[in-house]
């Protein structure tokens, strides 16, 4: 496999409390890697510690061949590392179409230095997720769906190589969900490698590659979607131990 991310021995430690323990694994060129586990498991900590925005306790990530450690968010952003957040929080007083010009304007290679060219990469990008329709309206106007998507366009504008997605699906309805998991493709088989943490396990398992668990931030499985939640130790992290 071509690895475009290789995470080896990641640990992150609060005040004694261990959020991530020794985690390894590699994410490669194109692929989907799904990141599931129940709450407080570790999965937005890892995701938070391969974006820069915490530094881990130990271990190395390397993106593309090049250690990462100790670079700021933006430098990684710059390297080609996107990302959505958990918490929707459209910068206040810009129109949808500014809050995804920012993306392009921060993006990879430092991104798009003319503010017109930022937009008109904007517009594509809000056309690709759908909200082409919605481009002059104040950001915090939305309702949560469609704030979701412009969380996935702010990303896309940064011109990614690796998008870390974190509950991209969370609260949406069969078909709108059925929508992000068709743009999520579109947006592999155009080169761009995927790690997203969800919960809808109906998603997770038809558009994942490979699966990788965390439970009490340890990696318990990693493996295709049908052998991961089929594991017993899956299975009893989620729904806990059968009584005899």
């Amino acid at each position: 496999m071509d690895a475009v991310l290789s995470v080896n021995g990641l640990s992150k430690r609060f005040s004694g409390l261990t959020a991530v323990a020794h985690v390894s694994f590699e994410l490669g060129r194109g692929e989907i890697l799904g990141l599931i586990g129940p709450n407080g498991a570790g999965k937005t900590t890892l995701v938070n510690l391969i974006s820069g925005a915490l530094e881990p306790s130990d271990g190395e990530l390397v993106f593309e061949g090049r250690s990462i450690g100790g670079l700021p968010p933006f430098r990684r952003a710059h390297l080609g590392i996107g990302r959505t957040f958990q918490i929707m929080r459209p910068f206040p007083g810009l129109t949808v179409r500014d809050n995804v010009a920012v993306g392009a304007l921060f993006g990879t290679g430092g991104g798009e230095r003319d503010l017109a060219k930022a937009r008109a990469i904007a517009h594509e990008k809000l056309d690709f997720v759908g909200l082409a329709r919605v481009a002059d309206r104040p950001a915090d106007a939305l309702g949560g769906p469609d704030r979701k998507r412009l969380e996935l366009a702010k990303a896309l504008a940064m011109n990614p190589r690796l998008l870390l997605l974190d509950e991209v699906m969370a609260g949406l309805n069969l078909s709108e969900l059925e929508e992000v998991i068709a743009i999520i493709r579109k947006v592999r088989d155009g080169g761009v490698s995927v790690l997203v943490i969800e919960h809808v396990m109906k998603a997770i398992r038809s558009l994942s590659d490979r699966l990788l668990v965390l439970h009490h931030g340890e990696m318990i499985a990693e493996g295709t979607p049908e052998h991961v939640l089929e594991d017993p130790a899956v299975v009893e992290a989620y729904l806990g131990k059968r009584r005899e």
